[in-house]
């Protein structure tokens, strides 16, 4: 990726640094990325296989690259993939709504925070009703 960024972000240094608020638990999964797709040359795809997961709530930086690559991914893989809009960013507004058209019009539902929220909240309900 050096060929396109003059500064990549390095695991262990402080561009790197997780932010506390979003740091994984001692019972979390993490999966270390070395490209824009999560699920390249990973074990995304047998994790999640593993968990019986089949929907995917993708967000982060850069939506134009790494979610978009994600996404796409996904999609190729048979999951069904969420865009909270508000939940991912790009350098330019351009470049954000673009891939946001993109991936709307065959990968992923481009949609909120808020309504993700909504939607697991009434899941759950069901699920203890049940």
């Amino acid at each position: 990726m050096g060929q396109w960024w003059r500064e990549n972000i390095i695991e262990g240094t402080r561009a790197g640094d997780i932010i506390p608020d979003l740091a994984p638990r001692s019972s979390d999964k993490v999966v270390t990325k070395h490209r824009y797709s999560a699920f390249f040359d990973t074990d995304l795809q047998t994790v999640l296989r593993s968990l019986r997961i089949e929907d995917l709530v993708i967000c982060g930086v850069m939506t134009n690259m790494c979610v978009e690559s994600t996404a796409r991914d996904a999609y190729f893989r048979d999951y069904r993939s969420f865009i909270p809009a508000d939940a991912t960013g790009a350098p330019t507004e351009e470049m954000h709504c673009a891939s946001l058209l993109n991936l709307a019009y065959g990968f992923a539902r481009v949609t909120t925070t808020a309504a993700i929220v909504q939607q697991m909240e009434r899941s759950w309900r069901r699920q203890g009703a049940a």
